[in-house]
C-alpha cells in the first residue's frame, strides 16, 4: 500500500493542481510522513530515541520513495508535451483535483477547524498570498533552460526548488503549481526529462533545483511539523487558503508557457468532462484508503 502512495503523491507532485502532501492527508498518512521525514533532522529528539526513529522512519520512507520514483519518472515522459498541448483539459483536470479534495480536507479536520471561525484569517492570508504571487509573477511570464551561464536564471532554479518542495510537502498548494507560477514548471520538467534520456545539457540548471529542494526539506519540515502540533486549526485554514488560492494560479497558468503563451482559461476553453475525471481520481483515492484501513483493522484483530 505505501507503494501505490507514493506512486500517487508523485502523480500530485508532478502537476499543477493538489500536491503530495494532499494526497498523503486524503490517505491519512500524512503524520506519519512529516514525521519521518523530521527523524532526520537534528534536534527534537533524545539520543536514545533516535536511532530506532531513524530505522523506522527510514524503512517507510524508503517504500514511499520507490513508488514516488516510478510515479515521477512516469509522468516526467508524458507529461511535457501533454501539458503544453492540452493545456485547458489538463487545467480543468487541476481544478477538479483542487475542488474535490477542499470537503475531503474539511471533513478531515472539522475536530480542529469547526468553532475557530476567528482562524479564517488564515484560509485569507493564504489565498492572497498565491494569488499575490500570481499576479505579480517574477518570471515575466515564463523561464527557459538556457544554455550559459546566467546567475540569475539559477538562482531563479534554487528559489523554486525551495518553494516548490516546501509547497509538495504542505497538504495544500502544489509545487508544481509555484513553479507554473513562476514559470519554471516546463523547463524544471523537461530538463528532468532530458537527464532520463542521458542528455546532460540542463544538469546545471537542475542541479541548482535539487539544491533547492534539499534546503527547502531542511527549512520545512520541522516549521510544519510544530505548526500541525501546536497550531493545527490555524495550519489547516491556511491551508485551505492557499488550495482556494491556487484555482487562480491554475486558471492563469496558460500565460506561462513561454514558447506559446496561452489566454488564461475561459468558460469556453474550460472542459467540464476533464474537471469531472479530477473529481473521480480524488473520489478513487477516498476508495483506496477505505479499504487499506479495512485491511489494517483485519490485521490489529488478527
Amino acid at each position: 500500500m505505501i507503494y501505490i502512495c507514493g506512486f500517487l503523491m508523485a502523480l500530485a507532485d508532478s502537476v499543477p493542481g493538489v500536491s503530495g502532501g494532499t494526497i498523503a492527508f486524503l490517505l491519512g498518512f500524512y503524520d506519519d510522513f512529516i514525521g519521518s521525514l523530521d527523524s532526520f533532522i537534528p534536534g527534537g529528539t533524545p539520543k536514545s530515541e533516535r536511532k530506532a526513529k531513524i530505522i523506522k522512519a527510514l524503512k517507510f520512507l524508503v517504500r514511499l520513495g520507490i513508488g514516488w520514483v516510478v510515479g515521477f519518472v512516469s509522468a516526467v515522459l508524458v507529461l511535457t508535451s501533454v501539458f503544453q498541448e492540452h493545456i485547458y483539459q489538463i487545467s480543468s483536470l487541476f481544478l477538479g483535483f483542487i475542488i474535490f479534495s477542499i470537503p475531503l480536507i474539511i471533513k478531515e479536520e472539522i475536530a480542529s477547524i469547526k468553532g475557530k471561525y476567528y482562524n479564517l484569517i488564515f484560509t485569507l492570508l493564504g489565498a492572497g498570498l498565491v494569488v499575490l504571487i500570481t499576479v505579480f509573477n517574477p518570471s515575466g511570464g515564463g523561464t527557459s533552460i538556457e544554455s550559459g551561464f546566467n546567475i540569475l536564471n539559477y538562482l531563479m532554479f534554487l528559489l523554486t526548488g525551495m518553494l516548490g518542495i516546501s509547497a509538495m510537502v504542505l497538504p495544500g498548494i502544489s509545487g508544481s503549481t509555484i513553479l507554473l507560477i513562476f514559470g519554471t514548471y516546463i523547463p524544471v520538467m523537461t530538463g528532468i526529462k532530458n537527464l532520463l534520456h542521458f542528455d546532460f545539457s540542463s544538469i546545471v540548471e537542475i542541479s541548482f533545483f535539487g539544491v533547492g529542494i534539499i534546503i527547502g526539506i531542511l527549512l520545512v519540515i520541522r516549521l510544519v511539523k510544530l505548526s500541525l502540533e501546536k497550531f493545527r486549526s490555524q495550519t489547516i485554514y491556511a491551508i485551505l487558503g492557499l488550495m482556494l488560492g491556487s484555482l487562480y494560479a491554475v486558471v492563469m497558468g496558460p500565460e506561462t508557457i513561454k514558447d506559446n503563451p496561452q489566454p488564461p482559461m475561459n468558460f469556453e476553453s474550460f472542459s467540464i468532462i476533464f474537471f469531472a475525471v479530477g473529481g473521480l481520481v480524488i473520489a478513487g483515492l477516498q476508495v483506496i484508503r477505505f479499504i487499506a484501513e479495512k485491511r489494517k483493522n483485519q490485521s490489529k484483530a488478527k
